[in-house]
């Protein structure tokens, strides 16, 4: 199996030199970039499996970064975003510009490791084609085969990560799921992966970006469980 090839944007050298060398020996093969500029570049030449991309860059942020590489003719790429902050506007506007999932510094190298081990079993996953199926929910209509999510008659575009999300939810309306099992079965998070280290906004801030482009009535809390697609009108 061919090993798998990690880009690592950081312009922090100490930082970078330190996650380059924690992937290097978990069997990565691993590219650097400190900039926004290089980042995008790099991308386009090397064609990564994931991107470890931070926030904050010179020539432009990550944001920007994310927004032009998630926009190639070649297809969406694994992201996972470093943020020096931990306020929420930040996460979501990350999430909806195509990151997988994101990590507030500072943070421990096994976690970084334990993510990027989540997030490739999760974007390496190649199910086998199917016929069309579509969930339908009064005004919501999932097509899981395009990928496509409709309300109201209007494409609604999701992330990746988004769209993983409530595909899980919408397959089984009305039912309730728990932070932990989301974080299992959508996320690829496995008990090996120390789940406990990862904060359940992780969670809530894909939801809340979900209730931001589709209505709040698309995903109901259910207190004390979780989060639950909302059942057949």
């Amino acid at each position: 199996m061919d090993r798998r090839r990690i880009l690592v944007v950081e312009d922090e050298k100490a930082l970078a030199d330190a996650i380059a060398a924690r992937l290097h020996s978990e069997g990565f093969d691993v590219d650097l970039a400190s900039s926004g500029p290089a980042a995008v570049e790099t991308v386009a030449r090397t064609n990564p499996d994931l991107v470890v991309l931070d926030v904050m860059l010179p020539g432009f942020d990550g944001l920007e970064v994310c927004r032009r590489i998630q926009s190639r003719p070649e297809g969406p790429v694994a992201v996972l975003m470093l943020t020096a902050r931990s306020d929420e506007t930040d996460q979501l506007v990350g999430l909806g510009v195509g990151a997988d999932d994101y990590m507030s510094k500072p943070f421990s190298m096994r976690t970084l490791v334990a993510r990027v081990h989540a997030l490739l079993r999760r974007v390496e996953r190649h199910p086998a084609p199917t016929p069309t199926v579509v969930h339908e929910f009064d005004d919501v209509r999932v097509d899981e085969h395009a990928r496509r999510v409709f309300r109201d008659g209007d494409e609604v575009h999701l992330t990746r990560t988004e769209f993983d999300l409530l595909l899980f939810l919408a397959r089984r309306p009305g039912a309730a799921f728990a932070r932990d099992r989301l974080l299992s079965d959508v996320w690829g998070w496995s008990r090996d992966d120390s789940m406990t280290s990862v904060p359940s906004r992780t969670v809530d801030s894909h939801v809340k970006a979900l209730r931001r482009k589709l209505g709040s009535d698309v995903v109901r809390t259910v207190h004390g469980v979780g989060y639950a697609f909302r059942a057949r009108g």
